[in-house]
Parts: structure tokens; sequence; C-alpha cells
């Protein structure tokens, strides 16, 4: 008997035993909980350090998102096929210091939302205005996300809006108007896109984009030519689409440079993040990837990629991928990568990976997870790295939660049946049992998984107001009053845009830094940061995508506890200039020019 076997049979024997009654009992009762425990606790603030509270109607905020409208071969699973899309990336689109959002809808004829940042706790939707509101428009597919980069150095950010469909990318008119470049900038015409990131992969001063497709390519999820879109394995699934990395030539265009790139991964990738993770200054590419291994492709100084996930240690355990996020977890000066699975309490253990390198600039990983206590997290998508209480290091958001329907009635038992079959039989979406309007791993607690600095997370999200079960997708982290403490941006799939105030203890301090880049690309991104203080560094690079469907704040974000002091940071440029300051001024932003 084989694992996936193994682990089938266990899936559909505790599904048997759960079944609905149980399900809804510990909804129920978790929900009780977590609603006691909130309310129970007026001295948030001193015992934990923060607290959050959910204001996003109160800042002018009303955004809902609506799911992709399928073929109607569909309708009996299309809650699972249209389960994603919501997404959120942060940006100062418009370079006057507050930073702004935009959040994509999925809907044919549904509007994206770019929030203005009025600097007075109020955004206002401008996305009609600028230009890029209406881009689920019918026949081009439906939007997943954005990422943001200064494409031609111009001292705005451009943005790529990716799609199950046709991707769109937009030039920004110094943050008045965006102009559609798509047709001429060499863009694939179709592409199934589950993420997509920036990186200046050959280290010429010009951003480059990477993009890499979920469903393949063949396929039109509004109007099918077929029913057999599924994987073709749910652990070792190659029927997804493909990759593209994509030149910058410096005029608004992009010449196709994958072939010789040497990536080549037909996987069901879901989350890309892009950062030096050998210590060689070229930025890497990791992929976390749905229905199989994750991948981890190796930057040979600009000519070609080198895939070694099977070497490094992340590629041997085939799960379910959905999101990667670095940080330095231990102040340590190593980029560790958390990377979302499934974990369904009495049902399916996959758990959340936390990848964890054996050295600084090391590419052979362990999986630290459990010992750390952040592997459990539900059907996880979206997660972030960031100092919440700015105690010094660096805290973990996860957003979790698949299709939230009937409370009383769960999937998971068909769900099982089907992923038992034989390849012909899982890959045909008319093998598929009726959904039927029940719940697939619905109405899930989030996690709040503070950081003790000692090697152990503690889950606070009950206690300090990250209460919410919707079904979360893209999670973003940014100072939206420019105070000193993250906020948490929260798109759900079917659901409202969520934002979290963060209430910091003023006790503790910080320090953040905005870069330009000069030699380097405008926007600085593959740029390292560490920041020495008494006794302790942290190191954070400047990335583009991050998370599941997602883009934090691009000004980089240090808690210091109560230290009163900085002693130095030192700043690794792309271009490969160091840069050095001496005792910067702490609780305040900033803003750093590479030297010319």
């Amino acid at each position: 008997m084989n694992r996936l076997q193994r682990t089938l049979i266990t899936i559909i024997f505790a599904a048997l035993l759960v079944g609905p009654a149980a399900y809804l009992r510990w909804s129920q009762e978790s929900g009780e909980r977590a609603s006691a425990a909130s309310e129970s606790s007026p001295d948030v603030l001193q015992r934990y350090g923060f607290r959050l509270k959910e204001q996003a109607r109160d800042a002018g905020v009303d955004f809902t998102h609506q799911p992709l409208r399928l073929d109607q071969r569909l309708d009996h699973i299309a809650p699972q096929i249209a389960a994603m899309g919501a997404s959120v990336s942060v940006v100062d689109f418009d370079q006057d210091g507050w930073q702004d959002f935009y959040v994509t809808n999925s809907a044919s004829g549904s509007m994206n939302g770019l929030y203005r940042n009025l600097g007075n706790g109020q955004f206002v939707d401008v996305a009609r205005e600028v230009g890029l509101a209406d881009l689920n428009k019918p026949g081009t597919g439906a939007c997943m996300g954005s990422v943001w980069a200064d494409i031609d150095n111009d001292d705005d950010e451009d943005v790529l809006v990716y799609k199950w469909g046709r991707p769109e990318l937009y030039r920004n008119d110094r943050g008045e108007r965006f102009e559609r470049i798509t047709d001429s900038s060499g863009l694939p015409d179709w592409a199934n896109l589950g993420c997509a990131t920036w990186l200046d992969y050959d280290r010429d001063g010009l951003i480059d984009l990477f993009l890499a497709g979920y469903w393949s390519e063949d396929v039109r999820l509004e109007q099918l030519k077929t029913t057999r879109i599924m994987p073709e394995s749910f652990e070792y699934a190659n029927n997804g689409g493909r990759k593209w990395l994509l030149r910058n030539n410096g005029d608004g265009t992009f010449e196709d440079a994958t072939a010789e790139s040497g990536i080549d991964s037909t996987r069901w990738t879901l989350a890309v993040i892009s950062a030096d993770f050998n210590g060689d200054r070229f930025p890497d590419l990791f992929l976390s990837n749905d229905y199989g291994v994750s991948e981890l492709f190796i930057n040979r100084q600009g000519d070609r990629f080198e895939e070694i996930g099977k070497e490094s240690g992340i590629g041997h355990a085939p799960k379910s991928g959905m999101n990667a996020a670095i940080g330095d977890v231990l102040n340590q000066g190593r980029l560790a990568i958390y990377e979302s699975n499934i974990s369904e309490e009495g049902v399916l253990l996959q758990g959340n990976n936390l990848w964890f390198p054996s050295a600084s600039g090391a590419t052979t990983y362990e999986n630290l997870a459990s010992v750390m206590g952040v592997e459990l997290a539900g059907w996880s998508f979206g997660a972030q790295f960031g100092d919440l209480d700015n105690n010094g290091f660096v805290d973990l958001y996860v957003t979790n939660g698949y299709v939230s329907g009937d409370r009383g009635t769960s999937y998971w038992y068909d769900f099982s049946q089907i992923t038992g079959g034989h390849r012909n039989i899982i890959s045909d979406t008319d093998n598929w049992p009726d959904m039927k309007g029940r719940s697939l791993a619905g109405y899930q607690p989030k996690r709040v998984w503070l950081n003790d600095g000692a090697g152990q997370f503690q889950d606070v999200a009950q206690l300090i107001g990250a209460t919410d079960r919707h079904d979360g997708r893209g999670v973003a982290l940014v100072d939206l009053d420019n105070r000193g403490a993250l906020d948490v941006l929260v798109a759900n799939q079917r659901g409202p845009l969520l934002m979290y105030r963060n209430q910091v203890d003023p006790q503790r301090n910080w320090i953040a830094f905005e870069l330009k880049g000069t030699r380097s690309n405008r926007s600085a991104i593959g740029t390292q940061v560490q920041v020495h203080w008494k006794n302790q560094q942290q190191l954070q690079e400047l990335v583009a995508a991050s998370g599941y469907s997602a883009q934090n704040q691009r000004r980089l974000h240090f808690g210091l506890g109560t230290s009163d002091q900085v002693d130095k940071v030192s700043i690794l440029w792309p271009s490969g200039q160091t840069q050095e300051l001496s005792h910067p001024a702490i609780n305040q932003t900033h803003r750093i020019e590479e030297p010319k």
C-alpha cells in the first residue's frame, strides 16, 4: 500500500467518524470561545503588546469580492473552482507618502478597487478615475491578483494585473492616470496565472517579470472545450500551467527569456516569492505548488536557473502549497520560508511548512513548522511575517477557510472519494460529486502567531481581535497611518475586504526604511537591509509578491522592543553596493536613495 492510498483511507475513515453534527458543533463552540476570550480581555494591550480592530467601513472601504462565473458544466463544483481571486496589494501609487492599496474582483463585469489613502484615516476608491477598475471585461478572463513595480525607472509604480485569462500591464502616469500597454508589452495573450512577481534576475537595473500558471493555458473556465481540466494527481500533478520569465527591454516591452533560463515547470503554482536564498546577490525563485511538491530555482549569475528542490530538502513531500513568505524568525540573518497547506481537525493533517535554512546563504532546509508551533492553521491561504507587536521579532499572520457553505453539512467525505480515483477519474470534472451547498473547510478561525524569539510561536488571534470567519485569501501588512505599527489588510473570497488597525504598546520602538534605487531598479526590489541593535540583528529583503495573491508595503518595518538606539544598519543593494548607516534615529521612517 503506497502513501497516497494510506492517506486516502485515513481521510475517508476520519470523515465518516467526524460527520456533519460534529462539524457543526465544533464550528459553533469555537466561535463562542473566540467571542468570550476577546470580550473578557481588557488588558490585551498590556499582555500582548498590541491589539487589532476591524475598521474597514469606518475608513470608507466597502469592497466585497465577487467570484468568477463559470461554464455551466461546472455548476456542481463551482464553489471549489471559483474559490480564488480575492487579492490585495499595497502601493503608494501617487507618491504622497501615504500607503494605498489595490483589490481585485473576479466576476465578469465586476470592478476592481484602488483605495487612495487621504492621510486622515479615510480612503476613497479612485480605480474608475485612474483607469484600473474595469479589468474583468467579458471574454478577457478573471482577475486573480496584482503586483507593482517601476518598470521604466521613472519614479512611479506601474502594475501587472494577472488573471485566469489575459494578463494586463498598466503604466503609471504621475499617479493621475494609468495607461494600458498590454498589447505592445510582449506578455502572453492568455495565461491562467496563479501568481506573478517582479525581480531583476540579471541585475541590469531593469525590473523583470515572472509569471506562473495554475490551470493549463489551454483552459477557458468560462467556456470549456472539455471537462478534463483537473489535476492528473493529488500528489504529483504536472498538467498545470506553464511559466514565463520576461526580460525587461527598458522601453515598456518584455522579451521571453523562459527557454534560455532553464525554467521548465507545468506544476499548479499558487504562490511565488523571489529573494536571494543562497547569498550570491542574484534573486532566486521559490514556487509553492498545489497538488505536488514545491520548487526552488536558484539563479546562476543571471544566465540560467537550476531547480534544486529535492537537493534542498523542500521537494520531497507533496502537499497543497498555497503561500510563500519569508522572514528572519530567529534574528540570525537567515530567511526562512513559510508555506501554507491544509490541515482539518479530525480529517486531514498535511500541515504548513516553515522551511528553515541550515545556515545563512545555505540552500538546505529543514521543516520546523511543528517544532515552532506554526504547523496547523486549517485550510490555509495567505500568510505574512511582520513584527505586529514591535518587540523585535517577526510574527506570523495566517488567514484560511476554503468554502463556507451550509454549516450543518460537510463535503469532506465526497471530496475524499474523488481523490482516491484513477487519474482519468480525477481529471474529469464530470466525475466530481455535487457540492450541494455544503462546506469544505469553512468558517475557520484565523491564526496570529506571536514570536517569543526563542523558537516558539503562540496563537493569540482570538484574544487580540482577529476573530473573523471569512474564507480568507490575500493578506498584506502595511502602516496605514505612518505611526510605526503594521496594520493588516485581508481579502476574502466572496466576502468583504477587512482592515485590521493595529494599536501597539507605545513603549515599544521601531524604525522603517523606504528605499529608492539608482544603479539598481528604482523600486529597489531585491535590496537586503540588516538592522543591528542591543545584541540583536534582523535581516529583511524587499520583495514584490509575498504570501498568496498579495504584496506588502514597500517600506521595511523593524520593531525594536524597548531598545532606544539602533547601532548600525547595513543596506545591500541589488547592484552590489553596500551602504551603512550609523545610529539612525528611531521611531521614524528613513528615506534612503542608493549612492550613484
